[in-house]
């Protein structure tokens, strides 16, 4: 990386804002102006994730001119990191991800000053989120981006525009991958295109317990079955190393009582939290398509995704192709929209079968709902003392033994996301 000459290190620069500056088809009423340019010193981003795609995220932001950037990720490095997440080496192992990168990229590009935070996004207030200008994410979990998407939609307040937080996502999965961007309760926000993500196909119980085939079988086993039975510690932290060395031990034990190989901590790891596979190069492409998306927004030198086309898809297994479209936004989306949702149910179906199929629903992918009507609880997964008390009702039929009509609205809940309430209205053949 070329150090600026002259003693601002504004030569560093020089490259960058020719091209910002230059007209093109997208900024042809006038070029970008000292003003735009310099705001770039007082934006604050947020970097949601230094893992992969977010290590790329860090390091483009930096030399694109963004000076105050804050970095989350409670994740701590592991060996099996350093072949795509670059910011780190074999001397970082078993250090914070988010301090270690901040200070790597600090030391490489002067000037800019990243700020770390060890620790989960849900530890956060609104009010942290509410100082940055722009937030960026580079998340490998499904149910992490639901819940920052679901944060900042909540934020916004329609007579104070500074609440409104633009969502800049990325996502690769090997070679394939996508950018969008979310401008809270204006755009299709990413619950609106939850079922983009299709859920892991679920593996019946029968076939857990009695003859696993796979090592993610095994490992779903210890996850599902002997955590439950045994709970070693009182809550499963899908982020805390030793819980996931628990899981990872019967797992393998597991295994090896039925002649299974490639059970890994890593694949362990990767079962339990639904992390997605990722390739450094994908990661690259899709980490600048972000950060372009970022300066777009920052500079106005450019229209960004969001308003028309909001959603860029690539794919890179075969050749480099990428597709732009417009994800439309969903008037009963539970974040973003204010009607309820047609569910079509059997009604002889018992309220367990009702909540099973909440978990492989690709609109809706909730693990622990719980569900009421307008009128009394049917379901709920806490406290305990009403656990057990609703219990009963999960053997019971919908329409005959619960009295559960068409059209009647219910609401949904997961203690994965506090805030939401997922309303429906029961549609019956």
């Amino acid at each position: 990386m070329a150090v600026g000459t002259d003693l601002d290190g504004s030569s560093r620069w020089q490259y960058l804002d020719r091209i910002r500056r230059s007209q093109g088809p997208f900024n042809q009423d006038s070029e970008v102006s000292d003003e735009a340019l310099a705001i770039l010193d007082k934006f604050k981003v947020l970097v949601i994730g230094a893992g992969g795609l977010g290590c790329e995220i860090l390091k483009d932001l930096a030399l694109s001119g963004f000076k105050d950037i804050h970095v989350i990720d409670m994740d701590t490095i592991d060996i099996s990191n350093l072949n795509r997440q670059f910011l780190f080496r074999k001397t970082d192992v078993g250090k914070y991800k988010a301090e270690v990168a901040a200070a790597f990229v600090e030391q490489r590009v002067e000037g800019v000053k990243i700020t770390p935070h060890n620790c989960r996004i849900q530890e956060l207030d609104d009010a942290f989120y509410m100082q940055f200008q722009i937030v960026v994410c580079g998340l490998d979990s499904i149910e992490a981006r639901r819940w920052i998407n679901a944060t900042l939609v909540g934020m916004v307040d329609e007579e104070n525009q500074e609440t409104l937080k633009p969502l800049v996502d990325g996502g690769t999965e090997g070679f394939k991958g996508q950018a969008r961007v979310v401008f809270p309760t204006i755009t299709a926000c990413i619950e609106c295109q939850l079922d983009l993500y299709t859920p892991r196909a679920a593996v019946p119980l029968c076939t857990l317990a009695t003859i696993p085939r796979q090592p993610e079988h095994c490992i779903e086993w210890a996850h599902i079955i002997a955590w439950d039975q045994e709970k070693p510690y009182p809550n499963l932290d899908k982020d805390d190393p030793e819980h996931i060395t628990w899981l990872y031990q019967k797992a393998s034990a597991r295994a090896q009582e039925f002649g299974i190989s490639g059970v890994t901590y890593s694949l362990t790891q990767g079962v339990v939290k639904n992390i997605i596979p990722a390739i450094a190069s994908t990661n690259a492409i899709i980490a600048a398509s972000c950060c372009n998306e970022a300066m777009k927004i920052a500079t106005m030198s450019a229209p960004a995704l969001g308003f028309e086309e909001n959603y860029m898809m690539y794919t890179g297994d075969e050749a480099i192709y990428t597709h732009v479209f417009k994800n439309e936004k969903k008037p009963d989306c539970p974040v973003c929209g204010n009607m309820a949702k047609p569910l079509p149910v059997d009604p002889n179906w018992t309220l367990q079968e009702l909540l099973d199929s909440f978990a492989v629903k690709a609109d809706l992918q909730l693990k622990k709902p719980s569900i009421r009507t307008q009128k009394k609880t049917l379901y709920m997964q806490s406290p305990a003392s009403i656990e057990e008390q609703t219990r009963p009702n999960l053997k019971r039929k919908l329409g005959e033994e619960l009295g559960l009509e068409a059209n009647q609205e219910i609401a949904v809940t997961d203690p994965a996301f506090p805030t939401l309430s997922f309303k429906f209205y029961l549609q019956f053949p």
